[in-house]
């Protein structure tokens, strides 16, 4: 049989998992090693649709600094992350920028905003 070991990042705790594909079990797999329901929804989803959030970097004229630090405002899908840095790369704002403000709005159709992290001050 078929395992893979995760480490769960839900939680402080840090459970290490053990993931193994079963046909009988209702989601596909069993999954081991969990102290708390989490853990558990952790691996599944790991197996089935990873997301990630996603920390970066937009350029930004205007501004006492050249870049200015963003984010996804929930996780997308793991594979779509190389294509949304393709996108974020090609993007450039004007200062002034508020903290929160959308840079990126439904990025590649996920439902997830790229939003500012920092207000950037016009010089």
């Amino acid at each position: 049989m078929s395992s893979r070991k995760l480490i769960c990042i839900v939680c402080p705790l840090g459970c290490r998992l053990t993931v193994e594909i079963d046909v009988s079990a209702e989601s596909g797999y069993k999954i081991y090693g969990n102290k708390c329901p989490r853990g558990h929804a952790y691996a599944l989803k790991e197996m089935t649709a990873p997301t990630r959030m996603l920390p970066t970097t937009v350029k930004i004229s205007g501004s006492h600094l050249s870049r200015l630090p963003v984010k996804t405002d929930a996780p997308i899908p793991k594979t779509l992350i190389f294509e949304a840095m393709t996108l974020i790369n090609e993007v450039a704002v004007t200062a002034p920028i508020k903290i929160g403000d959308i840079v990126i709005e439904n990025i590649l159709g996920t439902g997830s905003n790229i939003v500012a992290t920092r207000t950037m001050h016009a010089k």
